[in-house]
């Protein structure tokens, strides 16, 4: 008997649905292979490494069976998400030993599988990014717009530590957030990133096309339900056409710019709709995912980091349980559903 979640309404097995959503990240995969090069593989195979071996070790030290939960596949797809949102090459120790934070302390330290109350690889994301901010916002630019990053280069950079300056380039969200008295027209024309792309620059948008195709094969086959992602992009977009103020040097980007930008649909599609750490109801992952939409176009349009969707998603994390509080389904036979309040009240 399972008495935690997650409790999917699936014939499948915990590893055939963990194989699902790997599978549903193979297009993101090759689209950041392709626009990067080998650092992506790179980064996969390290946070697979540090995921297993992480695992191993705590189920070892708990005395609990090595190869049933090696097997489920849960430590391969923490990793495998991990890796997607770190930048490719990466010194070689930060999808290692994120992967590693992320098992250890967001997974094995709360009891394990469907026990988590918080996404674990958005936990390590977050470790990472405010420890060593600079490593995780160098990201490459495409190597349809320059030059490819030679294999050496790309070697020395994963194992060796050392910088790859000369090919990093601004994201299209940090361009937006720092105008400095430029329109958005202005930007986009001193900017090959943008200036390729047509809403939210080229990189940008081909990687997550990638994930919204993974995420409506998953949604197809119907691992989750529609209400979280959906919620997200509804309330991500609104918040960001009531701010938008078009051409603007204040304009801080359409709602296509910010669907297709950054960590969007890989957030919406991959993150949110985690069973273990979000909401239980369908009223309830609404609100769950509206509310992850919210916080990330505050953190972007008004924080101080261009992207948002970890720390969004984290919040919504801690938000959880009261949502499920206050949406707790009517009961088979009542007129109305009956909350915990209620029924303390009486």
């Amino acid at each position: 008997m399972t008495k935690t979640s997650p409790h999917l309404q699936s014939s499948l097995s915990t590893p055939q649905l963990m194989r699902l959503v790997i599978f549903a990240c193979i297009p993101a995969t090759v689209a950041m292979t392709m626009l990067y090069g080998m650092g992506t593989l790179v980064n996969l195979a390290l946070a697979t490494i540090g995921a297993l071996f992480a695992e191993a070790v705590i189920l070892a030290l708990r005395g609990r069976p090595l190869r049933s939960a090696l097997q489920d596949y849960s430590a391969v797809l923490t990793a495998v998400l991990l890796a997607l949102a770190i930048p490719p090459f990466a010194a070689w120790w930060l999808p290692f030993f994120g992967a590693i934070i992320a098992i250890v302390f967001a997974k094995q330290l709360f009891g394990g599988l469907g026990m988590n109350p918080f996404n674990p690889a958005m936990v390590a994301y977050v470790v990472l990014l405010i420890s060593f901010p600079l490593a995780m916002s160098s990201w490459p630019e495409a190597q349809q717009l320059s030059s490819a990053i030679p294999n050496e280069v790309a070697l020395a950079a994963i194992f060796g530590g050392q910088s790859i300056d000369g090919y990093t380039a601004a994201t299209p969200l940090d361009i937006v957030r720092n105008l400095q008295g430029q329109t958005y027209t202005e930007a986009v024309a001193s900017n090959l990133e943008l200036a390729r792309g047509k809403v939210a620059g080229y990189a940008s948008e081909i990687i997550n096309v990638a994930f919204l195709m993974g995420g409506l094969y998953l949604l197809k086959r119907k691992l989750f339900s529609w209400h979280a992602p959906v919620a997200m992009l509804i309330s991500l977009g609104l918040m960001a056409l009531v701010f938008w103020t078009g051409d603007g040097s204040d304009s801080r980007g359409s709602p296509l710019f910010h669907w297709f930008s950054g960590a969007t649909m890989m957030g919406a599609f991959f993150i949110i709709t985690d069973p273990v750490s979000g909401a239980t109801s369908n009223r309830g992952r609404f609100i769950f995912g509206a509310l992850v939409g919210v916080m990330i176009y505050l953190i972007r349009a008004f924080g101080n980091y261009p992207d948002g969707v970890a720390f969004a998603v984290l919040i919504a994390n801690l938000a959880a349980p009261f949502i499920d509080y206050y949406t707790v389904p009517r009961s088979y036979g009542r007129e109305k559903a009956t909350s915990i309040i209620a029924k303390e009240s009486d």
